[in-house]
């Protein structure tokens, strides 16, 4: 079984980022074949800064091998490391709908929020296709926000097919098990563009400055609160075991446990969790030479299949 999955470096990796596809993948990787790679060439329809965009690559590749990405067991990579998947999108458009592309939900709701209508976003779903494609994978995992995309997928790689001959195998979607929404902050979903994350690289003291200001309601000190409404114990749930999450929710319900002792408890276990992450992370970041080597190790695997599949597309459409 071969495995796909990529993440986009759009900025600093938190909690929710973690908890809803990094936990997965890792956990993926003893299953079957994986192939994980950084997606920096969707990332340049939001990031325009290539100074950033570079740091944004080499810091999710640390927070991936850190929290336990096996590089030995995994293909690890960088999307541009391996061009093929250029070649391969420009093949896959050929049988692209334009009427498809434009039903794509990420890429209406960017537009309505006023992102500019380039090809580059409108294509997306195009290059991802190809980075499913390419190695021939069998399952994606997806959430609800991706799940359309792999549906165009092999709707593409269907296409493809019936057109020119069977080239692609027909991925099927993994659906984890239902991965609780990781509230930010300020109550809302975890997001980079909302600015209410919790970094996962963050500093102690930012670390800190993050969950001391999440916020709360005015219900006083020796009132009962309710642990469902309450956004610090939500995020300590999703960290601590059942019998710690219980014990909170009672401190909580009986009245006389304040929000700042709660925070304090959630900072604590956070720090506990991401000790070994942030001892690993250090030592990774202080040998760059060694992080390249495992992203251009990653990247050759990557296109030992990546040239089979290309060669079997262009043979198909006459280019051999």
């Amino acid at each position: 079984m071969r495995v796909l999955s990529g993440i986009q470096p759009s900025g600093k990796l938190h909690l929710g980022n973690y908890l809803g596809m990094m936990k997965q993948c890792i956990d993926l990787q003893v299953k079957g074949e994986a192939y994980i790679f950084i997606a920096n060439y969707h990332a340049l329809t939001t990031v325009s800064d290539a100074d950033k965009l570079r740091q944004d690559t080499l810091d999710v590749a640390l927070d991936f091998i850190s929290c336990g990405l096996d590089p030995k067991r995994t293909i690890f990579f960088r999307q541009s490391d391996v061009p093929e998947v250029q070649e391969l999108t420009w093949l896959l458009s050929i049988v692209a709908p334009v009427g498809l592309l434009e039903r794509a939900h990420s890429y209406k709701d960017k537009i309505a929020h006023g992102k500019e209508a380039t090809v580059g976003l409108f294509a997306y779903p195009v290059l991802m296709a190809a980075d499913i494609l390419l190695y021939q994978s069998d399952i994606v995992p997806v959430g609800k926000d991706q799940k359309q995309h792999l549906e165009i997928t092999r709707d593409l790689a269907v296409k493809f097919n019936l057109k020119f001959g069977e080239t692609f195998k027909i991925p099927e979607p993994y659906i984890p098990e239902e991965v609780a929404v990781v509230p930010g902050t300020d109550g809302q979903k975890m997001s980079k563009s909302y600015n209410n994350t919790i970094e996962i690289s963050g500093s102690p003291a930012e670390t800190k400055k993050a969950i001391m200001s999440i916020v709360t309601d005015s219900t006083p000190l020796e009132d009962p609160k309710n642990p469902d409404t309450c956004t610090v114990y939500q995020l300590y749930k999703l960290l601590a075991t059942p019998e710690q999450a219980n014990e909170m929710a009672t401190k909580l319900r009986a009245g006389g446990y304040g929000y700042g002792t709660a925070k304090k408890e959630l900072l604590a276990l956070f720090n506990e969790k991401f000790a070994g992450f942030r001892a690993k992370r250090a030592e990774l970041a202080a040998d760059p030479e060694g992080l390249e080597k495992v992203l251009q190790d990653g990247a050759e695997r990557a296109r030992v299949e990546a040239r089979k599949t290309l060669k079997l597309a262009r043979r198909a459409v006459g280019l051999e």
